[in-house]
Protein backbone atom coordinates (compact mmCIF):
# COMPACT_ATOMS: atom_id res chain seq x y z
CA UNK A 1 0.00 0.00 0.00
CA UNK A 2 1.41 3.42 -1.10
CA UNK A 3 1.23 6.43 1.03
CA UNK A 4 -1.31 7.60 -0.54
CA UNK A 5 -3.75 5.13 1.07
CA UNK A 6 -3.70 6.59 4.41
CA UNK A 7 -3.67 9.54 5.38
CA UNK A 8 -3.36 9.96 9.74
CA UNK A 9 -4.67 13.01 11.12
CA UNK A 10 -3.23 13.30 14.90
CA UNK A 11 -1.43 15.50 17.39
CA UNK A 12 2.25 14.12 18.56
CA UNK A 13 1.58 14.91 22.44
CA UNK A 14 -2.31 12.51 21.90
CA UNK A 15 -2.17 9.47 23.68
CA UNK A 16 -4.76 7.86 21.47
CA UNK A 17 -2.68 9.02 18.06
CA UNK A 18 0.55 7.43 19.69
CA UNK A 19 -1.79 4.04 20.04
CA UNK A 20 -2.38 4.45 16.07
CA UNK A 21 0.81 5.76 14.77
CA UNK A 22 2.53 2.84 16.59
CA UNK A 23 -0.20 0.07 16.06
CA UNK A 24 0.85 1.50 11.54
CA UNK A 25 4.13 1.44 12.29
CA UNK A 26 3.78 -2.56 13.09
CA UNK A 27 2.10 -2.88 10.46
CA UNK A 28 4.63 -1.13 7.96
CA UNK A 29 2.01 0.51 6.44
CA UNK A 30 2.92 4.15 5.25
CA UNK A 31 0.61 7.31 5.58
CA UNK A 32 0.54 11.00 5.26
CA UNK A 33 0.79 12.26 8.37
CA UNK A 34 -0.91 15.72 8.96
CA UNK A 35 -0.31 17.22 12.81
CA UNK A 36 -2.97 19.40 14.20
CA UNK A 37 -2.02 21.89 16.75
CA UNK A 38 -4.31 21.17 19.25
CA UNK A 39 -4.16 24.73 21.30
CA UNK A 40 -4.46 26.52 18.21
CA UNK A 41 -7.75 24.97 17.47
CA UNK A 42 -6.91 23.06 14.53
CA UNK A 43 -9.15 20.11 15.31
CA UNK A 44 -12.31 22.61 15.74
CA UNK A 45 -11.74 24.30 11.96
CA UNK A 46 -14.47 23.49 9.60
CA UNK A 47 -12.20 21.14 7.29
CA UNK A 48 -11.35 18.86 10.25
CA UNK A 49 -14.63 18.72 11.76
CA UNK A 50 -16.29 17.36 8.46
CA UNK A 51 -13.45 14.29 8.96
CA UNK A 52 -14.37 14.12 12.57
CA UNK A 53 -17.59 15.94 14.40
CA UNK A 54 -16.54 15.54 17.33
CA UNK A 55 -13.15 17.60 17.36
CA UNK A 56 -10.92 15.28 18.67
CA UNK A 57 -7.99 13.09 16.94
CA UNK A 58 -6.74 10.07 15.81
CA UNK A 59 -8.53 10.34 12.31
CA UNK A 60 -7.78 8.24 9.65
CA UNK A 61 -8.67 8.28 6.41
CA UNK A 62 -8.45 5.20 4.26
CA UNK A 63 -9.16 5.48 0.55
CA UNK A 64 -11.56 8.48 1.21
CA UNK A 65 -13.30 6.68 3.76
CA UNK A 66 -12.80 7.81 7.00
CA UNK A 67 -12.58 5.63 10.25
CA UNK A 68 -12.73 7.39 13.69
CA UNK A 69 -11.87 6.75 17.67
CA UNK A 70 -7.87 5.29 18.16
CA UNK A 71 -9.64 1.60 19.61
CA UNK A 72 -11.77 1.34 16.63
CA UNK A 73 -9.19 2.07 14.10
CA UNK A 74 -6.58 -0.64 15.79
CA UNK A 75 -8.95 -3.34 14.80
CA UNK A 76 -10.19 -1.92 11.87
CA UNK A 77 -6.27 -2.21 10.62
CA UNK A 78 -6.27 -5.63 12.00
CA UNK A 79 -9.38 -6.33 9.70
CA UNK A 80 -7.90 -4.96 6.39
CA UNK A 81 -4.20 -5.75 7.16
CA UNK A 82 -4.57 -9.60 9.23
CA UNK A 83 -1.48 -11.19 7.75
CA UNK A 84 0.96 -8.31 8.46
CA UNK A 85 2.41 -8.45 11.67
CA UNK A 86 -1.16 -9.69 13.64
CA UNK A 87 -1.54 -8.47 17.21
CA UNK A 88 -5.36 -9.84 16.98
CA UNK A 89 -5.21 -13.56 17.84
CA UNK A 90 -7.32 -15.86 15.59
CA UNK A 91 -9.20 -17.69 18.24
CA UNK A 92 -12.28 -16.20 19.13
CA UNK A 93 -11.91 -16.21 23.20
CA UNK A 94 -8.43 -15.22 22.68
CA UNK A 95 -9.42 -12.09 20.93
CA UNK A 96 -12.41 -11.63 23.17
CA UNK A 97 -10.29 -11.52 26.25
CA UNK A 98 -8.12 -8.95 24.17
CA UNK A 99 -10.70 -6.46 23.55
CA UNK A 100 -12.18 -7.00 27.66
CA UNK A 101 -8.49 -5.64 28.58
CA UNK A 102 -9.42 -2.57 25.92
CA UNK A 103 -12.69 -2.03 27.74
CA UNK A 104 -11.16 -1.85 31.07
CA UNK A 105 -7.87 0.27 29.80
CA UNK A 106 -10.53 2.76 28.17
CA UNK A 107 -12.91 2.83 30.68
CA UNK A 108 -10.15 3.35 33.99
CA UNK A 109 -6.46 4.30 32.86
CA UNK A 110 -7.10 6.57 29.63
CA UNK A 111 -9.52 9.01 31.13
CA UNK A 112 -7.60 9.16 34.38
CA UNK A 113 -4.32 10.05 32.64
CA UNK A 114 -5.66 12.98 31.25
CA UNK A 115 -6.59 14.70 34.80
CA UNK A 116 -2.57 14.83 35.83
CA UNK A 117 -1.38 15.47 32.53
CA UNK A 118 -4.09 18.59 32.02
CA UNK A 119 -3.29 20.11 35.40
CA UNK A 120 0.60 19.75 35.02
CA UNK A 121 1.03 20.49 31.38
CA UNK A 122 -1.86 22.66 29.77
CA UNK A 123 -3.90 24.03 32.51
CA UNK A 124 -1.15 27.17 32.44
CA UNK A 125 -2.27 27.15 28.43
CA UNK A 126 -6.01 27.47 30.01
CA UNK A 127 -5.30 30.51 32.32
CA UNK A 128 -4.06 32.72 29.80
CA UNK A 129 -7.93 32.87 28.06
CA UNK A 130 -10.73 34.69 29.50
CA UNK A 131 -13.48 33.32 30.34
CA UNK A 132 -15.84 33.70 27.76
CA UNK A 133 -12.60 32.53 25.87
CA UNK A 134 -12.16 29.23 28.10
CA UNK A 135 -16.09 28.14 28.08
CA UNK A 136 -16.59 28.71 23.86
CA UNK A 137 -13.76 26.50 24.01
CA UNK A 138 -15.22 23.57 26.34
CA UNK A 139 -18.68 24.36 24.25
CA UNK A 140 -16.70 23.67 20.74
CA UNK A 141 -15.27 20.21 22.38
CA UNK A 142 -18.59 17.42 22.25
CA UNK A 143 -16.53 14.64 24.00
CA UNK A 144 -14.46 16.80 26.56
CA UNK A 145 -16.88 19.62 27.12
CA UNK A 146 -17.94 17.98 30.96
CA UNK A 147 -14.36 17.10 31.63
CA UNK A 148 -13.32 20.76 31.10
CA UNK A 149 -15.50 22.39 32.48
CA UNK A 150 -14.64 20.43 35.97
CA UNK A 151 -11.36 21.18 35.40
CA UNK A 152 -12.30 24.89 35.20
CA UNK A 153 -9.54 27.56 34.80
CA UNK A 154 -7.76 27.07 38.24
CA UNK A 155 -7.12 23.09 37.61
CA UNK A 156 -8.77 19.82 38.75
CA UNK A 157 -8.97 19.15 42.29
CA UNK A 158 -6.95 17.21 44.62
CA UNK A 159 -9.63 14.83 45.62
CA UNK A 160 -10.33 14.17 41.51
CA UNK A 161 -6.03 13.83 41.05
CA UNK A 162 -6.48 11.43 43.61
CA UNK A 163 -9.22 9.47 42.34
CA UNK A 164 -7.32 9.86 39.20
CA UNK A 165 -3.99 8.54 40.54
CA UNK A 166 -5.95 5.64 42.16
CA UNK A 167 -7.11 4.39 38.89
CA UNK A 168 -4.13 4.81 37.59
CA UNK A 169 -2.52 2.52 40.21
CA UNK A 170 -5.54 -0.45 39.49
CA UNK A 171 -4.56 -0.54 36.38
CA UNK A 172 -1.32 -1.24 36.77
CA UNK A 173 -1.74 -3.65 39.06
CA UNK A 174 -4.10 -5.29 36.47
CA UNK A 175 -1.46 -5.11 33.85
CA UNK A 176 0.39 -7.15 36.27
CA UNK A 177 -2.16 -9.69 37.20
CA UNK A 178 -2.34 -9.95 33.04
CA UNK A 179 1.05 -10.61 32.38
CA UNK A 180 1.57 -13.29 35.45
CA UNK A 181 -2.37 -15.05 34.64
CA UNK A 182 -0.48 -15.44 30.44
CA UNK A 183 3.12 -16.27 31.01
CA UNK A 184 4.87 -13.99 28.71
CA UNK A 185 6.94 -10.84 28.37
CA UNK A 186 3.06 -8.86 27.12
CA UNK A 187 -0.43 -8.79 28.38
CA UNK A 188 -1.79 -11.89 26.57
CA UNK A 189 1.83 -13.97 26.92
CA UNK A 190 4.32 -14.08 24.25
CA UNK A 191 3.66 -11.83 21.53
CA UNK A 192 2.23 -7.87 21.24
CA UNK A 193 -1.29 -6.93 20.53
CA UNK A 194 -3.85 -4.51 20.74
CA UNK A 195 -4.09 -4.50 24.36
CA UNK A 196 -0.50 -3.80 25.02
CA UNK A 197 -0.63 -1.05 22.39
CA UNK A 198 -3.89 0.38 23.90
CA UNK A 199 -2.17 0.96 27.51
CA UNK A 200 1.18 1.93 25.94
CA UNK A 201 0.88 5.88 25.97
CA UNK A 202 -0.53 5.63 29.42
CA UNK A 203 2.11 4.13 30.79
CA UNK A 204 4.78 6.15 28.78
CA UNK A 205 3.00 9.27 29.75
CA UNK A 206 2.97 8.56 33.83
CA UNK A 207 6.87 7.48 33.06
CA UNK A 208 7.36 10.91 31.31
CA UNK A 209 5.63 12.91 34.32
CA UNK A 210 6.91 11.42 37.11
CA UNK A 211 4.64 8.47 38.51
CA UNK A 212 7.02 5.60 37.49
CA UNK A 213 7.01 4.44 41.18
CA UNK A 214 4.16 2.64 41.11
CA UNK A 215 5.49 -0.27 39.24
CA UNK A 216 8.88 0.14 41.47
CA UNK A 217 7.91 -3.47 42.98
CA UNK A 218 6.01 -4.72 39.97
CA UNK A 219 9.25 -5.74 37.92
CA UNK A 220 7.18 -7.39 35.19
CA UNK A 221 5.18 -4.37 34.24
CA UNK A 222 8.99 -2.69 34.36
CA UNK A 223 10.13 -5.10 31.91
CA UNK A 224 6.61 -4.64 29.80
CA UNK A 225 7.41 -1.09 29.04
CA UNK A 226 10.89 -1.99 28.59
CA UNK A 227 10.15 -4.08 25.96
CA UNK A 228 7.62 -1.29 23.98
CA UNK A 229 10.87 0.92 24.09
CA UNK A 230 13.27 -1.67 22.75
CA UNK A 231 10.51 -2.06 19.62
CA UNK A 232 11.24 -0.65 16.67
CA UNK A 233 7.84 0.90 16.63
CA UNK A 234 8.66 3.05 19.44
CA UNK A 235 10.89 5.16 18.15
CA UNK A 236 9.05 6.31 14.98
CA UNK A 237 6.02 6.84 17.01
CA UNK A 238 7.37 8.81 20.10
CA UNK A 239 9.36 11.48 17.55
CA UNK A 240 10.90 14.29 19.39
CA UNK A 241 7.99 16.35 20.83
CA UNK A 242 5.89 13.47 21.60
CA UNK A 243 6.28 13.46 25.22
CA UNK A 244 4.95 16.39 27.48
CA UNK A 245 8.34 17.12 29.06
CA UNK A 246 9.49 17.83 25.18
CA UNK A 247 6.62 20.19 24.44
CA UNK A 248 6.62 21.87 28.22
CA UNK A 249 10.33 22.39 30.01
CA UNK A 250 8.60 23.10 32.91
CA UNK A 251 7.75 19.83 33.31
CA UNK A 252 11.10 18.56 32.80
CA UNK A 253 12.40 20.90 35.92
CA UNK A 254 10.73 17.86 37.95
CA UNK A 255 12.20 15.20 36.39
Amino acid sequence: MSNIDFTLYNAPQSTCSQRVRFAMHIKELAFTEILLDLFSGDQLKPEYLSINPNGVVPALVHNTKTILDSAVILEYLEDICPKINPMRSADPVIAAEMRTMIRFIDEVPTPAIRIPSYNLAFLPHFQTMSKEEFEALADSKPLRREFLLKMGQTGFSEEDMNEALSRLQRAVLRMDEWIEQNGGSWLQGNYISYADIAVMPVIVRMQDINLSYYWDNLPKVAKWLEKIQEHAAFSKTFYHGSLLTEKYPHLAKNK
